[in-house]
């Protein structure tokens, strides 16, 4: 029986899975999302036209993949129905999991108010809604998609929660929609998304039966990790590769070939702890050079040097077989590249990842730069100084590194 290879994310989200699932998506049947929302972003470039991913997995863009949306996915109907706008030819090609769970505008609306009231203290999310969605699932008051196929009755249910927790609303100040106005807005995507509804956990399970090859993607990354990540500033899904498993209803001996992506460096979207971030110069010129503004929210990224502890971390967490690292040319033209290779905490010197990283300060290696490596797609013409970086990098995480990415391009890619 064939295995499904995973892709995950190893450091705060935005690694550039996009370009690596959209590679390897070439030659797999299945591409499937796991977990997450439309929170996540991933950016595609095929020659000059760009795509912007942000629930629709990423095989779409191979003619020959079918791509699934898992259980562990909270689907915005309304956000995806645009996004399926994208592309002509969905039919037979898009799965939906009747047991992911719906996201709807009052979610996005109560993930703001909850911001809003935390002030200063305020976790930094995308206000997409995608916390109370997931809280309403684990509360058992979510509800799925199978559920859209009988609108009269999700839209009664839907009713009954809002009675029943107005005096909520009414404190956040969040208008709700009238019974009218919910029905037509449920009846509008069930016309659109009631032919791609189906129990993709038993269509997964036949896939694995028939050895068809099938990959399967998360959303955001390891250190985003509701158990696992910087908490409380993750986001609310398991971001790992055991949350494939859950999101997808498959069992860990069905798991495959772990390849973890991570940047050459790191960065952050939103608050929360980030030891290598760099305020200067370098910082600002890692975000200047590799576009680091936010698929889905257009926000600056945080950007720093690259954190091998976390990465450490996350490699085994995930069980990574090789690594992808991204985005390498954007270090092209620094005299110095540093890599952070432990923590000081209260005058400790560690070289793992503590219960709280938030007063961790970071111990550096320094490594001699390189003039240039964009688009170079043979790894013996890279420089010997980005060798050396990629060398060390794979000694201190303990995984290899099979594929370096030399530009956004889908060519610009060296595959060891």
């Amino acid at each position: 029986m064939n295995k499904a290879d995973l892709i995950v994310g190893l450091q705060w989200g935005d690694e550039g899975k996009g370009k690596i699932v959209d590679n390897m998506a070439q030659s797999y049947d299945y591409v499937c999302r796991f977990a997450g929302g439309h929170n996540a972003g991933h950016t595609i470039v095929v020659g000059d036209k760009k795509y912007a991913l942000h629930l629709i997995p990423s095989g779409v863009l191979n003619p020959k993949a079918k791509n699934i949306v898992g259980n562990g996915v909270v689907l915005s109907p309304k956000d995806f129905i645009k996004e399926m706008i994208q592309f002509d030819n969905l039919d037979g090609r898009l799965f939906l999991s009747d047991k992911a769970h719906v996201l709807l505008p009052y979610h996005a609306l109560v993930d703001q108010a909850k911001e809003k009231m935390k002030g200063d203290k305020a976790i930094g999310t995308t206000g997409k809604g995608i916390g109370p969605a997931y809280a309403d699932k684990i509360s058992r008051v979510g509800h799925r998609l199978g559920e859209l196929l009988d609108t009269e009755k999700l839209t009664n249910k839907i009713l009954e929660f809002f009675e029943t927790n107005k005096a909520i609303f009414k404190a956040m100040d969040v208008t709700l929609p009238t019974k009218n106005e919910l029905l037509n807005e449920l009846n509008g995507y069930k016309e659109i998304l009631a032919p791609y509804i189906t129990d993709t956990t038993r269509m997964i399970w036949k896939i694995l039966d028939d050895n068809k090859k099938i990959l399967l993607e998360g959303a955001q990354g390891t250190m985003l990790d509701i158990d696992h990540g910087t908490y409380p500033f993750v986001t609310s899904s398991t971001t790992v590769s055991a949350g494939a498993c859950n999101g997808l209803g498959i069992n860990p001996k069905d798991l495959g070939i772990v390849t973890g992506i991570a940047k050459a460096y790191c960065t952050r979207v939103g608050n929360g702890p980030f030891p290598s971030e760099d305020f200067g110069d370098d910082g600002e010129l890692m975000r200047k050079n590799g576009h680091e503004f936010g698929t889905t929210t257009g926000r600056p990224r945080r950007c720093g040097w690259f954190d091998a502890i976390a990465m450490k971390h996350a490699v085994r967490v995930n069980g990574v077989d090789n690594i992808s690292l991204m985005k390498l040319d954007v270090l092209d033209g620094f005299k110095e590249v540093k890599v952070c290779v432990a923590y000081e905490i209260d005058g400790k010197e560690i070289d793992f990842v503590p219960y709280e990283l938030e007063d961790a300060k970071p111990i550096y290696k320094s490594f001699k730069g390189w003039d240039k490596t964009e688009g170079v797609r043979d790894f013996d013409k890279l420089p010997q100084t980005a060798k050396d970086y990629i060398s060390a990098l794979e000694s201190i995480v303990g995984a290899k590194i099979g594929i370096i990415s030399t530009s956004p391009d889908r060519e610009d890619t060296i595959i060891r």
